[in-house]
């Protein structure tokens, strides 16, 4: 089968979708050669990359079971988390924002949205469309999602503590912010996003598997930031029982991972740092 592809008018990235030969109906797309996320068509309850699962574990503990909620996304991609949103809790209210409006007709086009799913989609940058979001999402968000890659980085204004102040005021009592956060050996770009985290949201939790945790090869490491404490009783379980495990990182150990790390300003933001192609050599499984 062909691969489907599209280059991307803001950036001039390609984008390109492909299905498994294994896993008919199992996609990844993939933009400047990164893959960005994965999307099983008839299973959008099932998150297959690995930090993928571990906002969705935020997701899953931020109201009881079911119960609808208001989420606000921050980069698009396949649309895999507001698939799981719309299947897991029926009657959610959703906001994407993604830059690149010609990604999300190709997705769409492809890989349509589950029928009733309510997920309204905004069209800019991230920051700028974030400081323009209804005024009635002010204290109403249950779940803020930033996962806002140009290629395989992550742009520097949405790193600084001035974008997460933008974010801090939308959400409800008891709800979390989840951020995605790509680094390699020395974690320095992650240090500084908690540190950055923590100065902006009274309560901090970082996951990640133990070879990221040292710096050992590039990853992914979710932070999970919020007003009030985190309902994670059972996040570590649920990190630990999974096809990937995860450790979850609060508390003192926390303290010690941020280490003095600076707190990023607008003044010294920087991009994430790039990965090494090999990285995606390997294309994730279905």
């Amino acid at each position: 089968m062909p691969d489907l592809e599209r280059r991307l008018a803001v950036s001039g990235h390609l984008a390109r979708l492909e299905e498994s030969r294994q896993v008919p109906g199992s996609w990844t797309l993939y933009v400047d050669g990164t893959p960005q996320s994965h999307v099983e068509l008839d299973r959008p309850d099932w998150l297959g990359f690995e930090y993928v699962r571990r906002i969705g574990h935020a997701v899953d503990l931020v109201r009881p079971e079911g119960q609808p909620i208001t989420a606000v996304h921050l980069g698009g991609g396949a649309l895999t988390l507001p698939r799981y949103v719309a299947a897991t809790r029926p009657g959610s209210r959703q906001q994407v924002v993604e830059l690149e409006s010609d990604l999300v007709e190709f997705v769409r086009e492809h890989l349509p949205l589950p029928r009733g799913a309510q997920v309204r989609v905004r069209h800019g940058d991230a920051r700028e469309v974030l400081a323009k979001l209804p005024g009635g999402l002010d204290g109403a968000v249950d779940i803020a999602i930033v996962d806002i890659f140009s290629g395989a980085r992550t742009p520097a204004h949405v790193t600084s503590a001035e974008f997460y102040g933008l974010v801090s005021p939308r959400l409800a009592p008891g709800g979390i912010l989840a951020v995605n956060v790509a680094d390699g050996a020395g974690l320095g770009f992650a240090r500084s996003q908690a540190a950055t985290l923590a100065h902006v949201f009274g309560h901090l939790a970082i996951a990640a598997d133990t070879s990221m945790l040292k710096g050992r090869r590039f990853g992914n490491v979710v932070m999970y930031a919020s007003h009030d404490e985190l309902p994670f009783g059972g996040m570590p379980r649920r990190l630990a029982s999974d096809p990937a495990p995860a450790k979850l990182v609060d508390g003192e150990e926390l303290r010690r991972f941020i280490a003095g790390a600076p707190v990023v300003t607008d003044a010294t933001a920087v991009p994430s740092p790039p990965p090494a192609r090999s990285v995606f050599l390997s294309k994730p499984g279905g």
